[in-house]
């Protein structure tokens, strides 16, 4: 059987994108894992299904290289957004995308592609976050029980989180240096903490000014990856809330920059960046 796909990237973060319309394709966490592979398969970090929705224009669903499915990717739907108006298969400027984290609405905005992530999630419950009774309250703002510099132990080294959901959990970590950090190390093991029972993507960042942010991601699922769209708008949204930067920053990932402005007006995060098709041919299975 071969199967027809586009490979897409957004700020180096690859897809392989496949139309399930129909429904042909019925086990995706295996294909996930055998063509995300690098080495025996075509190689990306996620594996994207664009079908049908009852809700909304176009439904995606995302699968890590792991075959783990998620809830959202902010560069995977600028790709399925790009991918949408490429193959005029959606008209007009703006499209309604249902995920599971409810329904992403991107536009386009000169050559780049502008999404609204909807609003930040700061409950440690709905991010979610497992505290537990025994440390409730080290590491939370006592007017909100935001989760800010959260410190937890790993591998004899305390790190301070501050935890925020764009639809998928996030721990933000302010460093001196993000590429003195050994990611191949720690993130695995944040990533597993019992405290996020659902595992959680992590963000290591370094302030360069109120601008600008220096970002390096580990995905739950993918490993370090050259971007991460909801990473960055959490990575934003955190920097706010520790008064370390303005509402919109320059998030500088190792594949580019991505423009985050959380938005004082409606609360919703605006994210702006690039969307980039590969080559697209078919997969033997």
């Amino acid at each position: 059987m071969k199967i027809p796909f586009t490979k897409m990237q957004g700020l180096g973060n690859d897809f392989i994108l496949l139309d399930n319309r129909k429904g042909i394709y019925k086990n995706p966490e295996k294909l996930s894992k055998r063509m995300c592979n690098r080495r025996f398969g075509i190689g990306a970090d996620q594996l994207l299904l664009l079908v049908n929705s009852g809700r909304a224009d176009f439904r995606m669903r995302i699968f890590n290289a792991d075959g783990s499915e998620v809830e959202m990717c902010g560069n995977g739907i600028r790709c399925l957004a790009k991918y949408i108006w490429d193959n005029k298969l959606g008209t007009g400027s703006s499209l309604a995308i249902e995920t599971d984290a409810g329904i992403i609405r991107p536009e386009k905005s000169g050559e780049l592609i502008k999404v609204n992530m909807g609003e930040p999630v700061l409950e440690p419950e709905k991010i979610p976050v497992n505290l537990g009774a025994g440390v409730r309250g080290q590491g939370l703002d006592s007017k909100s029980s935001l989760v800010k510099n959260f410190p937890i132990k790993i591998d004899g080294k305390t790190f301070k989180i501050t935890c925020v959901s764009m639809g998928n959990p996030h721990a933000v970590i302010v460093v001196k240096d993000v590429n003195s950090i050994p990611l191949e190390t720690f993130g695995p093991l944040i990533e597993n903490h019992r405290f996020f029972p659902k595992r959680t993507n992590v963000e290591f960042i370094h302030i360069t000014d109120r601008k600008n942010i220096k970002m390096r991601v580990w995905e739950r699922g993918a490993g370090e990856t050259l971007a991460c769209g909801t990473g960055a708008s959490a990575a934003a949204v955190a920097s706010s809330l520790l008064g370390l930067t303005d509402r919109r920053v320059n998030v500088h990932l190792k594949g580019g920059k991505l423009l985050i402005n959380w938005s004082s007006k409606d609360g919703h995060v605006y994210m702006t960046g690039p969307a980039v098709k590969v080559f697209e041919g078919n997969f033997q299975i």
